[in-house]
């Protein structure tokens, strides 16, 4: 798949980004991407905005989440009545409750850090491998955001156009 052939849907957590953030820079340049927020600290409405928005695209869809959005990306998959072409899932903080245990319905790459302060990099390597995901240890980077000078990200970006290349559309 191209990702022009695909509506991309940039989840980036209940706390929002900065224009710095590779979210947000990954957007402007996709045109087929938007972003999906709700009022901070509000993961009920992300997680209910996520369904809402899978259900009523056109083209295959492609998540890509960050941070909390990861989260809620996994627990709006019960509540899709299309079907997700992939997601892309980097540094999944560790939510209050827990997530879905079993595989993921599409295919997926769940990136994380050794040393981001917001979840457990083993954590991050157990949901991967309960979700049947590929894991890809980034090493000690960071947060992979803006401020841990994750603004652009062309490492992150070339692994998701090549993730991308390789799904088949719905």
């Amino acid at each position: 798949m191209k990702v022009k052939d695909a509506d991309i849907l940039f989840i980036p957590g209940a706390v929002g980004l900065d224009e710095g953030h590779w979210l947000s820079r990954w957007q402007g340049r996709l045109s087929t991407g938007r972003s999906l927020a709700s009022k901070a600290g509000d993961a009920a409405a992300l997680t209910a905005c996520i369904a809402d928005a899978v259900n009523n695209e056109t083209k295959p869809t492609v998540l890509v989440a960050h941070g909390d959005g990861v989260a809620a990306a996994v627990q709006a998959i019960s509540r899709f009545k299309t079907a997700v072409a992939g997601a892309f899932l980097v540094s999944p903080w560790t939510p209050d409750e827990p997530l879905p245990a079993g595989p993921l319905p599409f295919p997926s790459i769940l990136v994380a850090s050794r040393n981001d302060p917001k979840y457990s990099f083993d954590h991050a390597e157990q949901m991967a491998g309960d979700w049947g995901s590929l894991f890809i240890d980034a090493g000690e980077i960071g947060g992979i955001d803006s401020a841990s000078g994750h603004g652009p990200w062309p490492e992150g970006s070339m692994t998701f156009a090549r993730f991308v290349s390789r799904l088949a559309p719905n």
